[in-house]
């Protein structure tokens, strides 16, 4: 079960049923079932001082990724920084749910065993990345 948790901030224009839905759909496309994995949107003080305890990154960056999975059942930890999502939108002019949406599944390719830590892994994960923001459908076209 994907879960979505808000620790003090807002995520505009967010329809958590159908994004549910939507990433649930990615985890099951990848050949794994989904267990439990948790959203949670926090700013980017908050997401900061998670990168620097667990991972010795003093930097801001839009998403951590806690991994849990066992065999083919993905469970995991999402930790997004919705300050970073709207920033990066702008600055890469990406319309913000588009970005929300980019991120999001992101972290839950990471979950599913992708990388991108060279050139190579980071294509494999952008094309991965457009191939299922081009799956999701809003309610609005349904």
């Amino acid at each position: 079960m994907i879960e979505i948790f808000l620790d003090d901030v807002e995520v505009p224009g967010l329809d958590s049923e159908l994004f549910i839905l939507w990433l649930q759909s990615v985890i099951v496309a990848e050949d794994f079932v989904c267990g439990d994995v948790n959203l949670i949107f926090v700013s980017d003080e908050k997401l900061l001082e998670l990168n620097v305890q667990f991972l010795g990154h003093d930097y801001y960056t839009d998403i951590v990724t806690f991994d849990n999975s066992i065999d083919t059942i993905i469970n995991g930890e999402l930790y997004i920084s919705i300050d970073r999502v709207i920033d990066n939108a702008n600055t890469l002019n990406e319309e913000y749910n588009n970005e929300l949406k980019r991120v999001c599944v992101h972290g839950v390719l990471h979950l599913c065993g992708y990388n991108d830590k060279t050139e190579e892994e980071s294509l494999e994960m952008r094309v991965k990345e457009g191939f299922y923001l081009n799956s999701y459908v809003s309610r609005e076209t349904r």
